[in-house]
């Protein structure tokens, strides 16, 4: 069984903040999650030419907001909000390194969409997840948070392969596409 072939994941979490902008852990989990046959999206490596977020464009910003050009971070951050938005939103579920230490936003905005659409989201809290925000707790399923990756990644295997009986927490929905492909023409 394999779940999770062709399954997007969204790979959320802080970036404007962080010292490497959040690359490394997205770059640590994509080749376990390509092993499955997901596709990623990856907000610090876009599949696309515009709303780019990297080194370069994050030091643009800083000088803006030393120049009080506020209209220009406005209007760069808009379209990255736009686009990683959309990403989250045709995303089948989402993984989100929730870091205490670093402050967030955007990825705040992220995990409410996707919880409105009650997509899975595994969230990874490197301080453990007694330290997450009380109100997570309301609204997430605590069975998908996890203290460090190899618990996440434990449970990603699980749903990818798990035969019977899994515990969906109504979240995950798998639907059968043979059933409707292999009919023949009426």
């Amino acid at each position: 069984m394999n779940r999770l072939k062709d399954a997007r994941v969204y790979l959320a979490g802080p970036m404007d903040r962080c010292p490497n902008g959040g690359i490394q852990w997205r770059q640590d989990i994509t080749p376990f999650l390509l092993e499955m046959g997901c596709f990623i999206f990856d907000p610090t490596d876009k599949p696309m030419q515009i709303a780019i977020e990297d080194e370069e464009h994050r030091d643009e910003r800083k000088v803006w907001k030393e120049q009080h050009s506020f209209g220009k971070i406005a209007e760069m951050m808009k379209i990255i909000r736009n686009v990683d938005l959309r990403m989250v939103d045709v995303s089948d579920f989402i993984i989100v390194n929730w870091d205490m230490e670093i402050q967030m936003c955007g990825t705040m905005e992220e995990v409410f969409l996707a919880n409105r659409e009650k997509k899975p989201i595994l969230i990874h809290c490197p301080q453990g997840i007694k330290c997450l925000p009380d109100w997570l707790f309301a609204v997430l399923p605590y069975q998908m948070m996890f203290n460090d990756w190899e618990e996440l990644k434990a449970y990603v295997k699980h749903v990818n392969t798990y035969e019977f009986g899994l515990q969906t927490y109504n979240r995950w929905c798998f639907f059968n596409m043979q059933k409707h492909t292999t009919k023949e023409p009426v």
